[in-house]
């Protein structure tokens, strides 16, 4: 009988181990059923009845454009550790002249997606717009994930469709949480690394719910010495801070009208309960809003985000 070396064994064991947990283990050294995250979402069956598909992504550094399509749903992509999994690319706006929305690193289109415990990079250096995750899929969960870049890091891509991210670090320049869709970002780590805004969001006027935003800490690079919450990238924009720690140095008004008056009579921006030298009210834009408590009540992950269907993240 032929013999295996120790090696080979222990190899032979792991992935064994591997198929039990996980559907697919991607894996840049060969360790697993697929090299590239690419080919494991295009191995995954379109609207699969069988349920939840999980992709296991193994530590590495993975250069790729990836698209998930609209008929990739309920999948589970998880990588090994958050710091040393990462997806990365470095297209911006510039390049060939692109535009914004070709500039991802990861675009979500499918529905039902989780996305835990990775690094989602855009790289690019600061020289025009540069989407690391573009979203446009329902019911998304990013959990403990890293969202890297400069200029419009994430792109929340689509009216009434709704992403929860919870315990993730996202850094960017301006406007680099910015779109349409209703987002709950809970327990985040928030960098600012320029003079700018955080948010732009696009909340259409029948959206009730954009952005909120709870129990998240702002940290500021330290070249940083005045940035806005937010501004409205179209005129109803809707951002709520609540129980947020808010560093110095965030700019006094808070908020900015996006050099037109007419945004100050619709875009819907909110705070509510935050801490820190930066969540200081007196010098806030007059066309904002401080909650009451009994106001900011409303404003549950429940409500937010159960829509018609009663989603739960």
């Amino acid at each position: 009988m032929k013999r295996i070396g120790i090696s080979a064994w222990f190899l032979m064991i792991t992935l064994t181990v591997f198929a039990q947990q996980y559907d697919i283990v991607v894996d840049r050294n060969g360790r697993g059923n697929y090299r590239t995250l690419q080919e494991a979402i295009e191995s995954v069956r379109a609207f699969d009845p069988k349920g939840t598909t999980t992709i296991f992504v193994r530590n590495g550094v993975y250069k790729e454009k990836l698209v998930l399509p609209t008929y990739v749903c309920d999948v589970k992509i998880i990588g090994e550790n958050r710091d040393s999994t990462i997806i990365t690319y470095d297209d911006h706006a510039n390049i060939n002249k692109m535009g914004t929305f070709r500039t991802y690193t990861f675009l979500v289109r499918g529905n039902d997606i989780t996305i835990e415990n990775l690094t989602i990079e855009n790289s690019a250096e600061q020289l025009g717009q540069a989407v690391a995750l573009h979203l446009e899929g329902d019911r998304i969960i990013i959990r403990n994930c890293r969202i890297l870049g400069n200029q419009d890091t994430i792109y929340a891509g689509r009216e009434n469709c709704r992403q929860y991210f919870e315990n993730c670090h996202i850094e960017g320049t301006t406007d680099f949480i910015f779109g349409p869709s209703t987002c709950w970002f809970e327990n985040c780590a928030i960098l600012c690394k320029r003079n700018s805004y955080i948010t732009a969001a696009s909340t259409p006027a029948n959206v009730e719910y954009g952005y909120i935003l709870n129990h998240c800490k702002i940290t500021l690079a330290e070249n940083v010495t005045s940035e806005f919450l937010g501004r409205p990238w179209r005129p109803y924009a809707m951002t709520l801070f609540m129980n947020c720690e808010l560093p110095e140095n965030i700019n006094p008004k808070g908020w900015d009208n996006w050099r037109n008056e007419e945004n100050e009579k619709t875009a819907r921006y909110m705070e509510y309960n935050n801490t820190g030298k930066g969540a200081a009210t007196a010098g806030r834009a007059k066309w904002a809003k401080q909650l009451t408590a009994k106001e900011a009540a409303t404003y549950t992950l429940k409500n937010v985000m159960q829509g018609c269907d009663g989603w739960a993240p």
